[in-house]
C-alpha cells in the first residue's frame, strides 16, 4: 500500500524550505556570534543534565550536538535551541533505575517516532489548549524535583530510594552523620555566582566561568575532596542499534509516551516564548514536532538522551541577536568541536559545580510573580496550580499533568454548570408558568435544572403562580444541549404531564431540535401542536387551554 498524494503533501510541508536558507543569508555574522554565545552557556548545562539523567555527562554533550543540529535544521522555529533539559531528566531518572541506559535510549527512539507521527497528523496546535495553571504548576514542580536531584551531588553523599525526595532525604541523613563542607561549599558558591552574575551582567556567561573557576580551584587545592565527571571518550560514538530490543517495546511504551508528551509540550511552549521575544517570527507547531521527532530518533543512535527545546538557551540565543537557524546550528558545531578537542579538560569538572549550575537554574525557572498572580486570580486556578505542583513533586510529571488537566476540566464544567439557570418570565396570566432555560443544557447542569422544574414547590416559588396548570418552557436561550440534557428534558416533561400539567415548548433552535428529534424527545408535543417558534404564541395557546377551549393548530 503506497502513501497517498495527500500524505506526501503533509510530509513535504514539514521539510526545510528555501525561505530557511534565505533567512540564514541575511546576517550570518550575527548568527555565528549568537551561536557561539549559546554554546558557551549550553556546555555546562549539557554536562549537568547528562549527569542528572543518570546516563552521564557524555550523553548530555552528544544530545546537545546531535539534537541541537537536527532540530535547528528541521524544527519549526528559526530561534529554538534544543538539547537535554531539566524537565526531561525528571522523566528519565526512573527509566534509568528500572531499565538501565539501554532503556533510556530505546525510550528516546520510541518517543522520536511518536513525535513524527503526531507531526504528520498535524496535531501540534493542540498544545495551546493546555490550562496555564497546569503549565505553571508542573514547571514549578519540575524545578523542585531537579533541585532535589542535585542534593546528593551538592552534599557529596549518595542517596537511596524510589522517589527523588526519598533519595534527597537519605543523602541529607548521610551528610548529617558524616559532614564534609567541601562539596556543599563548591555547589553553593557556583549557584551564588550564577544568580548574582545574572542580575549584575546578564550577557556574561557566568555558568561557564563559575564551572571553570570551580575546576581550577579543585585542581590547585588537593585537599578539596569532591567527585569529578570522569573520563569522557574523545569524539562522538559511532551510530549503533545495539540497544534495540523489540521485546521491550510494550514495557517501555508508557515511558516513551511521557517523554514524547513532555518534548512536545516544552518545545511548543519554548517556541511561543521565542516568538514573544521578537517581532516578525512565528513558529510552525507541526514542523517543530517533526524536527524534535527526527532529533530524538537520531540522538539515541549516538548514545544521547531524549531532547527537547530549551527555554533558557533559546532566550540567550534571541538576546544575542540570532535571526535564523544558523545560530542554533552553530551552537551544535561549537559543542562538537569541544567534544573532539577538550574531552580531557571536561572530565576534570567537579560534580558539585554542575549541581550548583542546576540549583541556580531551578531558582530561575520559578516565576514567583506568575505563581502569585495565578493563586490570587480564582480559587479554581489556585487549586489546579497547587495540585499539579504537589503531584509533580510527590509522584511524577505525567501523572501530574493528567490530574491537573482533569481537575481543570472538572472545575470548568462546574463553572459552566453554575452559569445555567432556570428563571421565571413575567406574563400576567393565571395558572400559567413561563420558565426560561438559560445557558447550557448538558450533563453537568441538566439534572439540577430539571429537578427544580419538576419540583412543584420550587416551580410555584419560581413562577409566583399558584395551582400551575400549564408550563411554557422557553428554550431560545439554551446555548447547548447534549444527549443527557435532552433525555432529562424528556423525563421532566413526562413527570409534569403525569401530575396533570400541560407542557409547551417555545424557541427551540434548529441545532437543538436535531438532538431532540434524534432521541425522540417530545414527539407527542409536536404531534399535539405544543411546540411554538416564539413565546408569545405559546402563551396565547396556554390561555386557550386554561379557559377550556380547544387548541387552535393555526397558532403553532
Amino acid at each position: 500500500m503506497g502513501i497517498s498524494v495527500e500524505g506526501w503533501g503533509r510530509v513535504a510541508g514539514l521539510l526545510p524550505r528555501r525561505s530557511d536558507l534565505d533567512a540564514m543569508r541575511r546576517a550570518p555574522g550575527r548568527d555565528l556570534l549568537a551561536g557561539l554565545t549559546v554554546a558557551v552557556v549550553a556546555l555546562p548545562l549539557a554536562l549537568a543534565f547528562g549527569v542528572a539523567s543518570g546516563v552521564g555527562a557524555q550523553a548530555g554533550l552528544v544530545t546537545a550536538v546531535v539534537a541541537g543540529a537536527l532540530a535547528a535544521v528541521f524544527g519549526g522555529s528559526n530561534l529554538q535551541v534544543s538539547g537535554p533539559t531539566g524537565a526531561m531528566t525528571v522523566v528519565l531518572v526512573p527509566v534509568v533505575q528500572r531499565h538501565g541506559t539501554d532503556g533510556v535510549l530505546m525510550v528516546g527512539l520510541l518517543a522520536g517516532a511518536l513525535l513524527v507521527v503526531v507531526a504528520v497528523l498535524r496535531m501540534g496546535r493542540a498544545a495551546k489548549y493546555l490550562p496555564i495553571p497546569v503549565i505553571e504548576g508542573f514547571t514549578a514542580g519540575i524545578a523542585v524535583v531537579i533541585a532535589l536531584q542535585q542534593v546528593p551531588s551538592a552534599l557529596g553523599a549518595a542517596g537511596e530510594g524510589e522517589k527523588v525526595w526519598q533519595v534527597a532525604a537519605h543523602a541529607v541523613a548521610r551528610f548529617v552523620a558524616h559532614p564534609d563542607a567541601d562539596a556543599p561549599a563548591l555547589a553553593l558558591g557556583v549557584a551564588a555566582v550564577l544568580l548574582v552574575g545574572a542580575r549584575w551582567r546578564p550577557g556574561v556567561p557566568f555558568s561557564l566561568l563559575a564551572v571553570a573557576g570551580a575546576t581550577v580551584l579543585a585542581e590547585v587545592l588537593p585537599t578539596l575532596d569532591v567527585a569529578r565527571i570522569g573520563a569522557l571518550p574523545s569524539g562522538l560514538p559511532a551510530p549503533s542499534l545495539g540497544f534495540f530490543d523489540a521485546s521491550a517495546l510494550l514495557v517501555l511504551l508508557p515511558s516513551a509516551l511521557a517523554v514524547a508528551a513532555l518534548a512536545a509540550l516544552e518545545s511548543l511552549l519554548c517556541a511561543s516564548v521565542a516568538d514573544g521575544m521578537t517581532t516578525g517570527q512565528r513558529h510552525d507547531p507541526d514542523r517543530e514536532l517533526f524536527g524534535q521527532g527526527l532529533a530524538n530518533l537520531a540522538t539515541p543512535l549516538f548514545g544521547g538522551v531524549p531532547a527537547t527545546a530549551a527555554i533558557a538557551r533559546t532566550a540567550v540565543n534571541v538576546r544575542a541577536g540570532a535571526g535564523s537557524r544558523l545560530a542554533a546550528f552553530t551552537h551544535a558545531l561549537v559543542l562538537a568541536a569541544i567534544v573532539f578537542s577538550a574531552a580531557g579538560l571536561v572530565s576534570r569538572i567537579p560534580l558539585p559545580a554542575l549541581a550548583g549550575v542546576l540549583l541556580a537554574t531551578c531558582v530561575r525557572m520559578v516565576q514567583l510573580s506568575a505563581l502569585t498572580a495565578l493563586a490570587r486570580s480564582t480559587r479554581a486556578d489556585a487549586a489546579v496550580l497547587v495540585v499539579t505542583f504537589v503531584v509533580t513533586v510527590a509522584v511524577d510529571l505525567v501523572t501530574a499533568v493528567v490530574i491537573g488537566i482533569g481537575l481543570a476540566v472538572v472545575l470548568a464544567l462546574r463553572q459552566v454548570t453554575r452559569s445555567a439557570r432556570l428563571e421565571s418570565v413575567p406574563h400576567a396570566a393565571e395558572h400559567i408558568a413561563v420558565l426560561r432555560l438559560d445557558g447550557p443544557l448538558f450533563f453537568p447542569a441538566a439534572h439540577r435544572l430539571l429537578t427544580d422544574l419538576t419540583d412543584l414547590a420550587t416551580l410555584g416559588e419560581l413562577s409566583a403562580v399558584a395551582d400551575v396548570q400549564v408550563v411554557v418552557l422557553r428554550m431560545s436561550r439554551v446555548t447547548a444541549i447534549d444527549a443527557t440534557g435532552a433525555g432529562v428534558l424528556g423525563e421532566a416533561i413526562t413527570e409534569l404531564e403525569t401530575r396533570g400539567i400541560t407542557v409547551l415548548l417555545s424557541g427551540v433552535k434548529p441545532e437543538h431540535d436535531q438532538v431532540l428529534d434524534a432521541l425522540g424527545i417530545a414527539e407527542h408535543l409536536r404531534r399535539d401542536h405544543a411546540v411554538f417558534p416564539d413565546t408569545r404564541g405559546a402563551i396565547a395557546h396556554a390561555r386557550t387551554l386554561v379557559h377550556g377551549e380547544r387548541p387552535d393548530p393555526a397558532q403553532h
